[in-house]
């Protein structure tokens, strides 16, 4: 077990390295110069060329790359050229409020997804679980973008009962919540209706109904707690998708979360805010990937074999 933890971790880095060096050449490809935008078009060369050696910008690519990655080992992410301030903790200070609707979101999926996925396998082929499986396909193709766009249209400036924008309130947060969770709403309806259906007529379950055991408690007790185990697993991917999600929906709504903040960033070539926050949402990603793996492992000890 301790050379699978040991492999999975070096792998983890690896991913992390590689995020890392994606994100360095992905930036510098991308047109425009941060010093002309910092200084404007009133800039004249001399001005721009000082403000690119101070920089560093004046530098060969690869020593630029050498002294990102170095920095990068020490823990050291670089200044914001915009706000001139330490770039990680310009993400961090935008953290709680990305984790605050990606949770809100996945427990908003929870709640009603679960219940509904259970309805349509205990319904499996009636018009219930055709009505619910059509909606449940819909929300899993409705782009997000799209989605909140119409939200706004209709409860903000239609019927104006919420605020299209900002923060500070429960009300700020319904309908991004909405947007956010409405996609992986679907995949849990969908989720939970198939696992059930796979379980329902597993012998352990004929066991309990032959024991006289009420329809309600064999379905809850016994079929949906095997059921839940991919599901888990699922949700525990889901929620670093979720966070990643945010990018689009805090565009739209403005909420002032990591997405903004990276949006914001790459328009205005702010390379070192763009790298810390994409690092940040990558190694969550890796985090948990990681700790998925590791249960596999206690789970199945088939996979640690694997592994090993």
């Amino acid at each position: 077990m301790g050379a699978y933890v040991v492999r999975r971790l070096f792998f983890s880095l690896f991913v992390l390295w590689g995020a890392v060096t994606i994100i360095f050449v992905v930036l510098r490809l991308v047109p425009g110069d941060p010093a002309y935008i910092m200084l404007g078009p009133d800039a004249d060369q001399a001005q721009v060329a000082a403000l690119r050696a101070q920089l560093g910008l004046d530098q060969p690519l690869i020593q630029q790359y050498a002294t990102y990655l170095a920095n990068v080992v020490h823990l050291d992410f670089g200044e914001s050229f915009r706000l001139n301030a330490d770039s990680m903790s310009l993400v961090l200070q935008r953290v709680p409020a990305t984790i605050q609707l990606a949770s809100t979101a996945l427990l908003l999926s929870l709640l009603i997804g679960l219940p509904l996925g259970v309805v349509a396998a205990l319904r499996a082929h009636s018009w219930v679980d055709r009505t619910i499986s059509v909606f449940s396909l819909m929300g899993q193709s409705t782009p997000s973008f799209w989605l909140g766009i119409v939200l706004i249209l209709v409860f903000a400036r239609g019927l104006k009962v919420l605020p299209s924008a900002g923060s500070g309130t429960w009300s700020h947060l319904v309908l991004p919540t909405i947007t956010l969770a409405l996609p992986f709403l679907a995949i849990l309806v969908r989720l939970t209706r198939s696992g059930l259906l796979e379980v329902v007529h597993e012998g352990y379950v004929q066991t309990a109904r032959a024991k006289g055991l009420g329809e309600g408690i064999v379905i809850l007790v016994h079929a949906l707690r095997n059921a839940l185990i991919p599901i888990v697993t699922v949700v525990g991917l889901q929620f670093g998708a979720l966070l990643g999600g945010t990018v689009i929906v805090e565009t739209v709504f403005a909420w002032p979360g990591v997405g903004r903040l990276l949006i914001d960033s790459i328009g205005r070539r702010d390379y070192g805010v763009v790298q810390a926050s994409i690092l940040l949402v990558a190694t969550i990603f890796v985090v948990i990937n990681l700790l998925v793996d590791l249960l596999y492992g206690f789970l199945d000890p088939r996979v640690r074999l694997a592994g090993d």
